[in-house]
């Protein structure tokens, strides 16, 4: 707690995140944070080239910084969109966004945003038969303002069979379309995680209209590479 204490003093300097000393300082509680979140699993967060370059467009990104688009150039970043992040089985997808919702919380970033998996969501339906805190939020509004927050949904598309008799698939589609909407209409981010590759993830969300598919474009489609670190 010490060292995230201290990194968070050092953040709260006026040096820009631009500054390679700066950047260091973000990078280390980045670290710090990834080995606290491991310590139940009795392993170290490492970082290596599946992942160095993600780690830096990450923490770029999360910060708002420009240098966010010129780590992949090839890529087309861009700072306005959502993320998705792919990759095969154990390769750190959702550690990873699980890393920087806490380094946002802990830095208290308006990017913080929560990360809930699709039987998180599935079961929320079960309960309450809607999906309001996953989508608006109208729970949580004053007057006629919806409340949505930042979200990242971890593993999308895996899970394409009933859960308790509900269609999985289907609500993720209705998740998407809904925060979409919320990301044109209010600026309210929603992540994403996924094993599939983006030819699987158009088939498997088709809905006949082109509409749903189209939305992926919103997205800075970030592909995770390596063996499974699990």
């Amino acid at each position: 707690m010490r060292v995230i204490n201290d990194a968070r003093k050092e953040q709260q300097k006026s040096l820009p995140l631009e500054d390679e000393a700066e950047f260091t300082k973000h990078s280390h509680l980045i670290v710090t944070i990834a080995n606290k979140l491991l310590l139940p699993q009795r392993r170290k967060f490492v970082v290596d080239e599946h992942n160095k370059k993600v780690l830096r467009f990450l923490t770029y990104y999360f910060n708002g910084s420009p240098l966010a688009e010129q780590v992949f150039p090839d890529a087309k970043y861009k700072l306005h969109k959502n993320l998705l992040i792919m990759g095969g089985v154990g390769t750190g997808k959702t550690l990873l966004m699980q890393i920087f919702s806490e380094y946002l919380r802990y830095t208290n970033n308006p990017r913080f945003f929560h990360c809930m998996s699709v039987t998180q969501m599935v079961n929320y339906y079960t309960i309450h038969n809607n999906l309001d805190r996953y989508t608006y939020n109208e729970e949580s509004s004053t007057g006629f303002k919806p409340q949505p927050f930042n979200i990242c949904l971890n593993d999308i598309g895996v899970q394409s069979k009933t859960y308790f008799g509900m269609d999985t698939q289907l609500l993720t589609n209705e998740f998407l379309h809904a925060r979409n909407e919320i990301w044109t209409q209010m600026g309210n981010t929603a992540h994403l995680t996924t094993n599939l590759t983006i030819k699987q993830l158009e088939e498997r969300f088709a809905d006949g209209f082109g509409r749903l598919i189209d939305r992926f474009k919103t997205y800075n489609v970030i592909k995770l590479t390596g063996e499974s670190r699990r």
